[in-house]
């Protein structure tokens, strides 16, 4: 299937029902030592990309740069075909002023995202929009399969393209980071295929299949990214982030920063337990280990209800799946999944102080909704003395939020300030 998205501009997503996040200043300010060409530039752009379209003496006064500074800045950039020149602006004291604007066109990236049940291949601008989208479906991710598809449809995109392949700066590749595990879950003859994921490494597979550098990130890492730079986290700072797929996971967002951890795998919330183990006179068997979240609130046990009833599985993705001829499933489905939400985000809320608890994912638009409505009922249910109880929003990326995210990787680490880069003091 072959989608190409209409352009869309921060305008047009909904404003979060939060209090306003100020990003911090200090992180829009250049420095005019020696040595600091290619962060000032990323400042720059992060200034017009958090700001909208800006005149030079305006981009001087937020980034405290000279305005010699900005001025060749902004004309290299502007020659490179980052930024375009907007009309000018008249009727204020003095010279008209001349906005320079980020120019979509002016570079691409790719996303990859390898899922359980899809893969996903999507193309974004230099404002981080979608243009175009393949996704490839299957049972379970068999890794020929997966690779085949893969090369396939990178073959796809880049005829699609065109000349404005020319421009395409990288591939963001999001993958779940145990891809051989829960294959009991998938059934089937899932079981040996996913087994052979353990002797892959899906990164340099990739990368032997394309010339554009590829870098990785956990599918829910990913996805998270893409809420924190598209959606909500342009006005709340700390928040938790839940993907309902196939399976549940997460990804944590503290001052404005992705929290990936050590191993990559900070905020994975699918594995939380969801009670307090039993003792088993001194045995420890699996099937007496108290269940995870992804047992109680993934997509896949309304899946397994749906084709047990005789309806299509893929309903999930619907907005169909909220019909009254389904409410026997989703209804217990809705009441089992939001009681492990709340208690999960309960949980986070008491180790670390969060704004909000963001939940997204690939199941139908609705059915996200009824899920997030739930799970503030499930949440009044306890006891939250001493706690700061989190807003529970809806996600506002949506669906492509893993591939989406994955596709923002390039363009974040190539073009706009990381905290890798940070090399005055008072910005660490």
């Amino acid at each position: 299937m072959l989608n190409t998205f209409p352009s869309m501009s921060p305008a047009d997503c909904p404003a979060a029902s939060t209090p306003a996040f100020v990003h911090d200043p200090r992180l829009m300010r250049g420095s005019n030592h020696t040595g600091m060409r290619q962060f000032n530039e990323r400042i720059v752009l992060q200034a017009v990309r958090h700001h909208g379209a800006m005149a030079k003496a305006d981009l001087a006064r937020l980034t405290q740069l000279s305005t010699q500074t900005v001025s060749i800045i902004v004309n290299r950039l502007a020659g490179e075909g980052l930024l375009v020149k907007q009309d000018r602006v008249r009727g204020k004291i003095g010279q008209p002023s001349v906005p320079m604007a980020l120019n979509p066109n002016g570079a691409f990236s790719l996303g990859l995202q390898v899922g359980r049940r899809s893969l996903e291949v999507l193309v974004s601008d230099f404002l981080g929009q979608p243009r175009h989208r393949l996704q490839f479906t299957y049972p379970y991710p068999d890794p020929d399969r997966v690779l085949a598809n893969i090369q396939q449809g990178l073959a796809q995109i880049q005829a699609l393209m065109g000349d404005a392949w020319a421009h395409t700066v990288g591939i963001g590749l999001t993958a779940p980071l145990s891809l051989h595990k829960w294959a009991d879950l998938l059934g089937g003859d899932a079981a040996p295929a996913l087994a052979r994921w353990e002797g892959i490494d899906l990164l340099a597979a990739v990368q032997a299949l394309t010339d554009l550098p590829v870098e990785f990130a956990k599918d829910t890492t990913a996805a998270c990214m893409a809420e924190m730079l598209q959606g909500h986290g342009r006005t709340v700072a700390n928040f938790l982030y839940v993907f309902v797929g196939t399976f549940v996971g997460g990804g944590l967002v503290l001052a404005g920063h992705i929290v990936a951890g050590a191993r990559g795998n900070a905020g994975a919330i699918g594995s939380m337990p969801m009670s307090l183990s039993a003792a088993q006179d001194g045995r420890d068997h699996v099937a007496s280990k108290p269940a995870q979240l992804l047992q109680l609130a993934s997509g896949w046990q309304l899946e397994q209800a749906l084709e047990q009833a005789g309806f299509a599985p893929e309903l999930v993705h619907q907005e169909a799946i909220m019909d009254a001829q389904y409410a026997a499933l989703t209804g217990p489905w809705l009441a089992q999944a939001s009681r492990a939400l709340a208690m999960t985000l309960t949980s986070a809320a008491a180790l670390v102080e969060l704004d909000a608890v963001v939940i997204d994912g690939t199941l139908g638009r609705s059915l996200i909704d009824a899920l997030t409505q739930a799970t503030r009922r499930e949440v009044e249910r306890y006891n939250l003395e001493g706690l700061h109880a989190p807003a529970v929003l809806v996600g506002e990326v949506g669906a492509h939020a893993r591939a989406l995210g994955g596709s923002l990787l390039p363009l974040h680490r190539q073009f706009f300030p990381v905290k890798e880069i940070f090399l005055k003091q008072d910005l660490v």
